[in-house]
């Protein structure tokens, strides 16, 4: 086994059950019963200033959608909006399982379906995490009879929710890092929904038929799937009105003798004026940044102080748009959006899913083309999977990952983590 001894105790503290304080972090949580876990008044402590300054209001899993790929009559509604059908509540966490020994964990009060108010244990974990990572790194032999070799360890904060719906587990980490990145990741575990089927083998099936999946044990087919999370993230970068700025990356040619460099990359800058400016299809050979910038306020020298979001794997709904189930989940006609902050809007998939016709969600809200210059704005991100299974993810699935990053960009001065001190042989303890 392995495991994290902290003999002095974390680095972290948790105040009146819900406010976290950790390195140059200060954030609120709060179980949900519909969001699971709500992350709220993110501030992280400036270096230099030591006042602490706001990056995000509120962040949270605002809906999901997992549709089946089997349009026979007994799956073509299985089509699952897990949040707002079911609730993506939290579950009892298993203490050095799914989580590490040195993980501090939160109860939750929920009322049950007759309203009687119940404690459910444990449905949070908040831990510190050191992998053996590298925070920073630099080796200078330059000067003739000298060595410089200067690196810090990574620790990073993770706080960590499993949600289980029917046959899957959604494993949320919200991990915060001290030089202001917070890095969010989505794990799938459990059990892929399956179905029975007379072959034994796949040599058994007429070659024009179709098994909407794939034979991953004798008499049983993994049905092919996707999984699409809506974030909803209320963005307060140094303050409440922020801009989108969508930053292009383009191929330039150089002029005849301008350089022996035939091309090079150069960058636009195009800040989004209203909503529709701001619906983003992630693309990789049309690269871009995406920024959430505080208009008015700039660094000292003259950039303005921003986030960005950094997509990781992901994928796009590939239903067609006039598919029933692709109108009530149309969070998923895009990866990124941008809205003015509306009270009422925070289910991307609407306030009311059961039966919903796609009149009330985020793509419908989009479309009203709202100014968002300059204005409280929410980012909406949008993580997918194309789940294909095999033989490996049956009968119980290996954990499958992804995330994205909201990471600081000329938000700080400097780097942040510079003064972080390395470890020595005496820092540890001897075994």
């Amino acid at each position: 086994p392995i495991f994290m001894e902290q003999p002095k105790g974390p680095s972290f503290t948790v105040e009146n059950n819900h406010i976290v304080k950790w390195a140059n972090w200060e954030f609120h949580l709060k179980p949900d019963p519909r969001a699971g876990l709500v992350l709220s008044r993110a501030r992280v402590r400036d270096p230099d200033t030591g006042k602490l300054r706001d990056v995000m209001y509120k962040g949270m899993v605002s809906e999901l959608f997992v549709p089946y790929m089997d349009p026979t009559e007994s799956w073509y509604f299985k089509t699952y909006m897990d949040a707002g059908e079911y609730g993506f509540q939290a579950k009892r966490l298993d203490p050095l399982n799914d989580c590490p020994r040195n993980a501090h964990y939160m109860d939750s009060v929920f009322a049950a379906a007759d309203g009687t108010p119940y404690v459910q244990s444990n449905i949070i974990c908040v831990f510190e995490r050191y992998t053996g990572d590298i925070g920073w790194r630099h080796f200078e032999d330059l000067i003739e009879g000298m060595e410089i070799l200067e690196a810090r360890p990574k620790v990073t904060l993770v706080v960590r929710m499993a949600a289980t719906i029917g046959n899957y587990d959604h494993i949320v980490d919200w991990e915060l890092q001290a030089d202001g990145l917070i890095r969010v990741k989505v794990s799938l575990a459990g059990i892929a929904l399956a179905k029975g089927t007379p072959y034994k083998s796949k040599d058994d099936a007429p070659k024009e038929e179709d098994l909407y999946g794939t034979l991953v044990s004798d008499n049983i087919i993994g049905v092919i799937h996707d999984h699409f999370i809506a974030f909803y993230l209320d963005m307060d970068v140094d303050g409440p009105n922020n801009s989108f700025i969508k930053i292009d990356l383009q191929m330039q040619q150089t002029l005849p003798r301008e350089s022996p460099r035939k091309s090079y990359i150069k960058v636009t800058k195009h800040v989004a004026k209203t909503e529709k400016e701001a619906q983003i299809k992630l693309s990789l050979y049309n690269p871009s940044e995406f920024h959430i910038v505080n208009p008015n306020k700039k660094s000292t020298l003259g950039n303005l102080v921003g986030y960005k979001v950094v997509p990781s794997r992901n994928a796009a709904s590939l239903l067609s748009l006039e598919d029933p189930p692709q109108k009530r989940a149309g969070f998923t006609n895009n990866q990124i959006w941008i809205t003015p902050y509306n009270a009422s809007e925070i289910w991307a998939g609407g306030l009311f899913v059961y039966q919903s016709q796609g009149e009330d969600n985020l793509a419908t809200w989009s479309d009203r083309d709202r100014p968002i210059e300059n204005k409280d704005i929410v980012l909406w991100y949008t993580l997918g999977f194309h789940h294909i299974p095999c033989q490996e993810d049956f009968p119980i699935m290996p954990t499958i990952s992804s995330s994205f990053d909201l990471k600081p960009t000329n938000f700080f001065k400097r780097n942040p983590i510079l003064e972080i001190p390395p470890y020595l042989e005496n820092d540890l303890p001897l075994y």
